[in-house]
């Protein structure tokens, strides 16, 4: 007969480990099993909000309530006009935020929130479509509410299954899936979302043209084709952009002259004093339009191994200069 030997009792940090390992394997499971359930009423809760011509208003109360904001947030941008309204606040009158363009995304677990049961007669008067959100097709919200989305879960991960923690990730994941689906929609680009986002880095790359950030005037070292060297390096080292432009009697640019010129001309040994800017210059150097985006400018600059760009209107004058210090200043890069 074996023995049985005795398993010593587990660290506070292995316990620690393993119920943060049973609580992501409960919630991916939560997560997972919606799918089976997102079919022709998720279909028709995208089809309702694109009818609108209100908002969508988020209406949640606890946990759920938290869920509801971010929902709020993340559906506002992309491209899908919401706002969250407290439940116990809408009986006291915020419901004077809900008109009856206005679409109703209510959510709640149970689905027998006493405060949203409160307002639900009030928001069918108003004519305010109400898309529920429930793990309980039984409830109170989702009998009387006009659509029913399935955010049932199995179990929570909270130990006692008592905490919303299952349940509030499925409705956070299932709201994902819903503004997925209607950006999708409505066609929303990187470009619309770079709109709503001005402060953020996506915002900053897809809003910031090369006339926003590039030197401009008397900034733009400029000599023409006719100046001496002396006079090119003088000007090149006053403006410190370690290149300058060249251009003709009508703005044109007609070449560029760089540090890296420079260097390269002393290294062949060339008498440099008796030269003029055309004798020395880079004939058709890479340029922007004022117009363009300043990431584009960073990626031509990447692509081509510059650091300096000039900056041309549409007749190819010079109106402008940019380097990567400006991009990084302006944190497009």
């Amino acid at each position: 007969m074996t023995d049985h030997v005795a398993q010593p009792p587990a660290s506070p940090a292995q316990r620690a480990i393993a119920l943060a390992h049973e609580t992501l394997d409960i919630e991916a499971a939560a997560v997972l099993g919606l799918k089976s359930r997102v079919g022709a009423a998720f279909a028709q809760a995208v089809a309702m909000v694109l009818a609108v011509q209100g908002r969508v208003v988020v209406m949640g109360m606890g946990k759920s309530g938290h869920v509801g904001r971010k929902i709020a947030a993340t559906l506002a941008s992309t491209g899908t006009p919401a706002l969250f309204v407290h439940p116990a606040e809408a009986s006291h009158g915020d419901l004077g935020m809900i008109t009856a363009s206005d679409l109703v995304l209510a959510i709640s677990n149970s689905g027998e929130s006493q405060e949203m049961a409160a307002i639900l007669p009030v928001l069918k008067r108003l004519g305010a479509p109400v898309v529920a959100m429930t793990g309980n097709s039984q409830s109170t919200m989702a009998r009387h509410a006009d659509l029913w989305l399935d955010s049932a879960v199995d179990k929570e991960a909270c130990p006692l299954n008592l905490a919303p923690t299952a349940s509030t990730t499925a409705q956070l994941a299932l709201g994902d899936a819903l503004a997925v689906a209607l950006l999708d929609a409505r066609g929303f680009r990187a470009e619309d979302f770079a709109r709503s986002h001005p402060g953020g880095a996506l915002g900053r790359k897809l809003l910031t043209h090369v006339n926003d950030v590039m030197r401009s005037g008397d900034a733009v070292p400029r000599v023409a084709p006719q100046a001496s060297f002396s006079d090119l390096m003088r000007e090149m080292s006053a403006k410190g952009l370690g290149a300058t432009a060249i251009v003709d009697g009508d703005g044109v640019v007609a070449g560029i002259f760089t540090d890296g010129d420079l260097r390269r001309l002393v290294e062949q040994g060339v008498d440099l004093r008796a030269k003029t800017a055309q004798d020395v210059m880079h004939r058709s150097p890479c340029t922007v339009d004022a117009q363009a985006l300043a990431v584009d400018a960073a990626d031509l600059m990447e692509r081509k191994r510059i650091t300096s760009v000039l900056v041309v209107d549409q007749e190819g004058r010079l109106c402008g200069a940019l380097n990567s210090n400006d991009l990084m200043r302006a944190k497009v890069i």
